[in-house]
């Protein structure tokens, strides 16, 4: 198979780093922006583990947007779409156990943040893994 950027398609990728307090990983788009972020792990496989259910989740995730009253819940594997502290909207990526397995940056607008979503669905199945 050929890479990727031979078939004229860019695709994103995870990067593993440490922190100061464990591991976790950034899934970028091609552009090199982060789309979505973990939790800090305490091992590199917990967050390998934690890529391979971004990868199965991802793709199938329902997208329940909070912002509205009334809203539909969505069964687990969701994306969680909601308005934060400081007036941003940002999205939630839940397991089908309904743990939090990615969550976004803030966007400033709606538009952006579901295209953030879009862009996980689109990019974590088979966004290469890399190490910083």
């Amino acid at each position: 198979m050929c890479p990727p950027q031979i078939r004229g398609i860019h695709m994103g990728k995870f990067v593993i780093k440490r922190t100061r307090t464990g591991i976790k990983f950034d899934l970028k788009a091609s552009n090199g922006e982060i789309i979505a972020t973990s939790e800090v792990y305490s091992s590199e496989s917990a967050c390998r583990t934690g890529i391979a259910s971004v990868r199965r989740n991802a793709p199938v995730a329902a997208v329940e947007n909070r912002l509205t009253d009334g809203y539909a819940v969505e069964k687990h594997p969701k994306f969680e779409v909601y308005l934060d502290r400081g007036g941003e909207y940002r999205f939630r990526l839940r397991a089908t156990n309904g743990q939090i397995i990615a969550v976004s940056e803030g966007y400033r607008e709606l538009a952006g943040c579901m295209k953030g979503i879009n862009s996980v669905k689109r990019n974590a199945p088979e966004a290469e893994i890399v190490q910083e």
